[in-house]
């Protein structure tokens, strides 16, 4: 029989179909790619949104529990909600901090330390008003009496009108926490490196001995407790005055920490691990607008001020307290100037 001299030749379709095999492959490769992102990100906004209701304490919470006076005069005026923030006017957020021992209670001690973080989102600088806790003041609906007694006469949002009311600038929120609070965040950062200034020792024999402080000059790794220790210590010379420099100080550091060594991907962990002792009015929303903008803040440009101010005030006892009396006309002033500047 004859053979064929013709060869076989591959049919056309065989390279059509290896194409379509390949791109099916990368196609699905992709989706699935972009299947695990898209999660990654569903998770990540609602645990960050999660997190952030857990410290949201809407401000009609303390108008149910503030106290009624008893000189006859009436209730603070119902809280409002707080301003809506558009991305380009400064932003005013007031710290508190106090022995509370837990957040959650409704009833709050003397704030310990009382600070004003203002940051203006167009240019990324930030300046930070420590306000002396001794300042003579009027409190609203109370009478005067020392800046650190409003929290406990109508909580954080009273705290918020009083200082408005001595410094002329809108305060839009506030964030409050505890000495555990303190100790936790940082250790979440996992401590920071600081220069102590002084060799300090102090012993309360009524606190927790926890709570003690002991701590040498130079150059330290501050855990929480340690940390806590360093931004108490008033038993100096210069007391409150130099104490709030020394928090202004250490809180610049810990901004600088939080930008060095936390991620808006680490944000939910950081958070998750504070939450239990942390409150504010600042909507989860707005949280997550103003942890965007903290990563992009010029850290080295922190500008820490005292409030009152060197010249602003004078000493008096009143009502068998050691007090600051402030002028507010001067204090005022100040403010614009350091703002402007």
């Amino acid at each position: 029989m004859e053979q064929s001299t013709e060869t076989l030749k591959p049919t056309p379709t065989t390279p059509l179909r290896n194409n379509k095999k390949r791109r099916k492959i990368i196609l699905y490769s992709a989706l699935g790619v972009f299947l695990i992102i898209a999660s990654y990100v569903i998770y990540y906004f609602y645990s960050l949104y999660s997190i952030a209701d857990q410290i949201y304490i809407s401000p009609k919470e303390y108008q149910a529990t503030a106290p009624i006076p008893t000189d006859g005069s009436s209730p603070a005026p119902a809280a409002l909600e707080p301003p809506e923030w558009v991305g380009d006017e400064r932003i005013n957020i007031l710290l508190l901090g106090g022995d509370s021992r837990g957040v959650k209670s409704s009833s709050k001690p003397r704030s310990d330390t009382m600070m004003i973080a203002s940051i203006d989102p167009v240019d990324k600088s930030t300046h930070l008003f420590s306000l002396l806790r001794d300042t003579y003041v009027e409190i609203p609906h109370h009478g005067s009496n020392r800046l650190n007694a409003a929290i406990t006469m109508g909580g954080p949002l009273l705290s918020m009108e009083t200082v408005h009311n001595l410094i002329d600038l809108p305060i839009h929120y506030y964030v409050y926490t505890d000495f555990e609070g303190f100790i936790s965040l940082i250790d979440e950062l996992g401590g920071i490196d600081f220069e102590v200034d002084k060799d300090m020792k102090r012993v309360d024999k009524q606190d927790d001995p926890r709570y003690n402080i002991k701590l040498e000059k130079g150059m330290q790794h501050l855990d929480g407790l340690t940390a806590l220790q360093y931004v108490r210590y008033r038993s100096d010379a210069m007391s409150d005055f130099a104490r709030s420099d020394r928090q202004r100080r250490f809180l610049s550091a810990i901004a600088t920490k939080l930008q060095s060594t936390t991620s808006l991907l680490r944000l939910p962990q950081l958070l998750g691990g504070v939450a239990p002792y942390i409150e504010t009015n600042i909507p989860p929303g707005d949280m997550i607008k103003l942890a965007r903008l903290g990563m992009k803040l010029d850290t080295s440009q922190l500008t820490g001020i005292q409030i009152p101010q060197m010249g602003a005030f004078k000493d008096a006892r009143i009502n068998d307290m050691e007090v600051l009396v402030p002028d507010e006309e001067k204090i005022k002033s100040y403010v614009k100037e350091q703002l402007a500047n």
